[in-house]
């Protein structure tokens, strides 16, 4: 039996199921999941369904698509290629494999979205999103990196739907432009982005594990350009780094060079900044003879700043924290989740496989997740969503909690 089922819910109303193949064979791949999906869903409608599939299938998207947009007849069906795939509690990050989560979402109202981008177009056009609004919903996406200015569109989706949520990742497995294959409802695209928004009586949320702590002091930035940094606290920020770097000891003083980075404060009105309160992002450089450093990010003079240390405990601890503290805020029970992991964490960081998916299905429960390892992960940070780094993003899905009404 080379089809795995890797969980089932049956609440009151929502329903989530999830299934992985190993086969080599797409065909018989799909055909096998489907057949899971629909025995684990019972008689009810599908209305949502994920598929991720390793690089080994992504010349048959189109049958993948196909199949299942057949077999499942789900409302909007959609999916992309990763670096690895996620089921259950398995993180397959070389091998072939195919997973579909699929979802039973009465009077959910979902939107399909789609970008096509241009590089001949001066802006991105979005024919057929819905319009701005102050509702909350949430948005689901998966993007090309090659292909897709991704900080761009969540820029324009902070203005256009301040109250909405992007949770998501980039899609991989492909080394260039044009070898990442994404679908929705049918359509087979090899860049651009393809999502899906949801609105209506489900609770949504995304955890966005960045996976470091902070070290040293915390300072104000005195003096940047773009994403370059000169002073902090008015004094170079190459020395403060280099002051940083000469505090730490042992193999944190060897990891250094890989895993420093820079969190940057999203509310600069707090009282006082700790775990979540910091957007991380990587160091890319420094200038010697200007004393500046460079890091991922535009910088502006008066944020707060400090220096973090991502390694594999940092990581760890991070995810198990959000996690609990996730589950102890929310009365309604985790009933499936999705999950977006960093192609730069799994094993290579932690030392051991399954890392990410086994803290999921401790800290939530054994309920149907999936995902993939991604090129880059989507979540909010401090109320705002992002494009990040070596993070895990997961959303979590569950009834409306029974002490507050959904609105």
């Amino acid at each position: 039996m080379t089809t795995q089922s890797t969980g089932t819910t049956v609440p009151a109303t929502l329903q989530f199921a999830t299934a992985l193949s190993r086969r080599t064979d797409t065909e018989a791949a799909t055909r096998d999941l489907a057949d899971a999906i629909r025995m684990q869903i019972g008689g009810a409608p599908i209305d949502l369904a994920f598929v991720f599939f390793s690089i080994h299938h992504a010349a048959n998207a189109s049958i993948i698509s196909s199949m299942l947009q057949r077999e499942l007849q789900a409302k909007v069906c959609l999916g992309c290629s990763g670096e690895g795939v996620i089921a259950g509690s398995e993180e397959i990050e070389t091998a072939p494999a195919l997973t579909v989560w699929a979802a039973h979402l009465p009077d959910v109202t979902l939107t399909p979205l789609q970008i096509s981008v241009s590089h001949l177009q001066d802006q991105i056009r979005m024919p057929g999103w819905p319009d701005p609004g102050i509702e909350d919903s949430t948005f689901l996406l998966l993007a090309d990196p090659f292909s897709t200015p991704m900080q761009e569109v969540l820029s324009i989706m902070t203005d256009r739907y301040p109250h909405g949520t992007v949770g998501g990742g980039l899609a991989g497995g492909g080394q260039d432009s044009r070898e990442n294959r994404l679908f929705l409802n049918g359509q087979v695209f090899d860049g651009g982005l393809v999502g899906v928004q949801l609105t209506g009586p489900i609770v949504v949320r995304t955890v966005t594990s960045q996976g470091c702590r902070p070290i040293g002091e915390r300072f104000v930035v005195t003096r940047a350009e773009q994403n370059l940094i000169y002073e902090l606290g008015g004094v170079s920020a190459l020395k403060r780094l280099q002051d940083v770097f000469e505090s730490l000891e042992g193999s944190e003083h060897r990891d250094t060079h890989r895993a420093l980075h820079l969190g940057i404060v999203i509310d600069e009105q707090g009282s006082h900044f700790e775990r979540g309160d910091f957007l991380v992002r990587n160091l890319i450089g420094a200038d010697q003879q200007a004393g500046a450093v460079a890091i991922g990010d535009v910088v502006q003079e008066g944020q707060t700043v400090q220096f973090h240390l991502r390694d594999a405990k940092s990581a760890s601890d991070d995810l198990h924290f959000l996690l609990a503290g996730d589950r102890m805020r929310h009365t309604s029970p985790p009933l499936g989740a999705l999950l977006f992991s960093c192609c730069g964490r799994g094993e290579g960081l932690f030392g051991q496989p399954h890392h990410d998916s086994g803290v999921v299905q401790e800290r939530l429960g054994s309920i149907p997740t999936a995902g993939f390892f991604a090129q880059g992960e989507i979540g909010p940070v401090g109320g705002r969503s992002f494009l990040h780094g070596y993070t895990a993003s997961v959303v979590i899905f569950s009834e409306p909690d029974s002490r507050k009404a959904h609105r």
